[in-house]
């Protein structure tokens, strides 16, 4: 019963100050950068969640030392070109997409197969959209029902430049293809429609040979290969992700406030500020500052004393794929109706997201009408549980079990959230912050 957590009560209100652990995004993109650099590179604050933790164990399985001190991480890398690849070699992703994607990228000239898995989760999603890049390049690569995991990838020693338009919004897709541009001779080009840009970032802090131009609509990038990385050495900012469950229990608790210290606002990132903003709940950005190309701030929260509907725009998707499921529950509680639309990309996520948010909508009372790729949410102000609720067999997704701890703490009613151990994924110390907020109000 311990991978089992009961909640029966409401949380009180609260005015804190927390600190969330580092970016997943930047922690596993810090990983396979240092891994190519040229000399020793060192991070604080890097997440170690099991995704990271798959990534630091896939590099060591390429020749890379690691090392782990106190609060530091140092990797010792081998230079663009410095994987030592064996034969019969496996790459273990978890439950990483950003891991199992990228890394892809960087095999690109792996003489032997390698292959690459993941667990039950990782293994449903969508592989063939990386795949069909890197066959450009000149890759070969085997896929289990023509889409899955178990794939087996083995690159060319002359990877060609290519030319892609990638147009799901998939910043995992992109980045995957920079990693192959940057061991290809030649230039290759890449349309992509607006995603998160960490990878563009620390190409350019690093110097690299990359090249932007914006649009509305895409980003137009051109890369060409790279002689040399130099070590990176990288304070991690606090994950945007992660500070969403606390900033979303800030806004559906009266009386409520939070600041939430030196959060990554990657402007591709904040597209939950934007939304819950529409939404009437105060967020305020404080103690701006730009860290090695990455906007930071520390984010300030105060509860509405009445949450709007929404229709919202579009154009704020890609900027808050990953926090719909939270934003969803704001919606549970707004006067009115909200609608979200073109959404099917959040189907493509450890589980089926847009799914899941209809059922929990439906298990707090909430009236909603899904499709596969819109969702219209009727509100209630009111909201308030006083039943018994179950939540089990969600594939462990790690971000149905926070929204459900949020839902409990925020609504009331007598939760049981199974697999506890599915936050190990992203973020361990999740119930410890919550435990921080919850005591000494």
């Amino acid at each position: 019963m311990s991978n089992l957590i009961i909640i029966k009560s409401k949380i009180k209100e609260f005015n804190k100050h927390i600190m969330v652990p580092g970016d997943k995004s930047l922690s596993i993109r810090w990983v396979l950068f240092a891994s190519l650099a040229s000399g020793r590179s060192k991070s604080q604050n890097l997440l170690m969640s099991e995704d990271v933790l798959a990534a630091l164990n896939a590099i060591k399985k390429l020749g890379i030392k690691v090392a782990n001190r106190n609060n530091s991480c140092e990797i010792y890398g081998e230079g663009i070109n410095g994987y030592k690849y064996k034969k019969n070699l496996i790459i273990n992703a978890k439950n990483s997409g950003t891991l199992g994607r990228l890394i892809l990228g960087l095999l690109i000239d792996t003489p032997y197969k390698i292959k690459l898995i993941g667990d039950k989760s990782l293994s449903k999603r969508d592989f063939k959209r990386i795949a069909e890049p890197l066959k450009k390049f000149g890759a070969e690569i085997k896929l289990t029902n023509n889409k899955n995991l178990p794939l087996t990838i083995r690159g060319t020693s002359l990877p060609v430049p290519i030319k892609y338009i990638e147009d799901k919004g998939s910043a995992q897709v992109k980045s995957s293809i920079i990693f192959a541009a940057l061991k290809t001779k030649g230039i290759t080009t890449i349309k992509a429609k607006k995603s998160r840009n960490h990878t563009e970032i620390l190409c350019n802090y690093l110097k690299l040979p990359i090249k932007i131009r914006t649009t509305k609509l895409y980003d137009l990038l051109k890369i060409n290969k790279v002689k040399k990385i130099n070590p990176l050495n990288y304070k991690i900012p606090s994950d945007i992700s992660s500070s969403a469950f606390f900033i979303v229990l800030t806004a559906l608790n009266k009386n409520s406030k939070l600041t939430i210290k030196n959060v990554n606002i990657n402007p591709s990132r904040i597209g939950i500020i934007k939304i819950l903003k529409m939404m009437g709940v105060k967020i305020i950005l404080k103690n701006k500052k730009n860290y090695k190309g990455e906007d930071v701030a520390d984010i300030y929260v105060e509860s509405p004393k009445k949450i709007n509907s929404i229709s919202c725009p579009t154009d704020f998707n890609t900027g808050a794929i990953d926090e719909f499921l939270i934003i969803f529950l704001v919606a549970a509680k707004a006067d009115g109706i909200s609608v979200f639309k073109d959404l099917a990309e959040l189907n493509q996520k450890e589980s089926p997201r847009l799914k899941w948010g209809s059922k929990i909508l439906n298990l707090l009372g909430v009236k909603n009408i899904a499709t596969n790729d819109t969702i219209k949410i009727f509100g209630n102000p009111n909201l308030s549980i006083n039943k018994k609720i179950v939540i089990k067999n969600y594939l462990k997704d790690h971000r149905v079990f926070m929204t459900c701890v949020i839902a409990a703490l925020s609504f009331g009613g007598h939760w049981k959230i199974y697999d506890k151990d599915s936050i190990e994924t992203s973020f361990p110390s999740f119930l410890k912050i919550i435990d921080q907020i919850k005591n000494d109000n």
